[in-house]
């Protein structure tokens, strides 16, 4: 996968560091292990933050920022990671999918990046360029039927917008039938020691969670 970062989002972001993790997996309808995991974690952060110290968290911060120079309100467009994270403060449980859409959250939660899962073979091309969502810009999002992605960064590949932070496209979500996975990490703090950290706990839980042999990451910025 060749992943292209754009002058638009150099403008907004210059130290916008991001992580590709492909991989080959075998995904399931829901695996235990794993939602313990999810629940521990949500447990500590109840004990740790509160709704408004979650907006402090660097990666989230960094996120939000971003949405606000390309012209999006956060709070209504809420960054992925910070959605998960609020629903857990709030005591909500989060929507249990399958193994693979759960293991991207628990990555997601786990750092505080909005990350995008993708079924690999359903890209158009074998190129994506992440800039700025135009008006009128046509977009299903996961669930949420059509989306206005105006100001949101946007992964598009050759039919078109596929990921953003808020919400990934329903033309190439993950299924219970993906064998082909393609996961992206969004740092727009620029914090690439810990985009890396991201990407490896992902190959771990992709090893652990989905029997892959294969799963590899790497990293990529504006003008790699």
């Amino acid at each position: 996968m060749n992943i292209i970062v754009s002058r638009e989002i150099e403008r907004v972001c210059p130290e916008f560091v991001g992580a590709c993790v492909e991989a080959t997996v075998e995904n399931s309808d829901y695996n235990e292990v794993l939602w313990r995991e999810i629940e521990t974690l949500g447990e500590r952060y109840r004990q740790t933050l509160t709704v408004e110290t979650l907006k402090q968290l660097p990666a989230i911060e960094a996120t939000r920022r971003v949405y606000r120079a390309c012209g999006k309100d956060p709070s209504r467009y809420r960054p992925a990671s910070e959605a998960l994270i609020r629903r857990m403060l709030q005591g909500k449980d989060l929507y249990q999918r399958d193994t693979l859409v759960d293991l991207v959250n628990l990555a997601s939660i786990a750092y505080g990046y909005s990350i995008g899962g993708f079924d690999a073979d359903c890209f158009q091309g074998d190129t994506l360029t992440l800039g700025i969502g135009r008006a009128d810009e046509p977009y299903e999002g996961i669930g949420r039927g059509m989306l206005n992605i105006e100001g949101l960064p946007v992964y598009r590949d050759a039919a078109g917008g596929v990921g953003t932070p808020t919400s990934d496209n329903e033309r190439t979500k993950m299924t219970r039938g993906t064998r082909h996975v393609a996961v992206l990490i969004n740092g727009y703090d620029g914090n690439e020691q810990r985009v890396r950290e991201n990407a490896e706990y992902l190959v771990h839980l992709l090893r652990v969670y989905c029997n892959s042999r294969d799963a590899t990451c790497f990293v990529y910025r504006y003008n790699d």
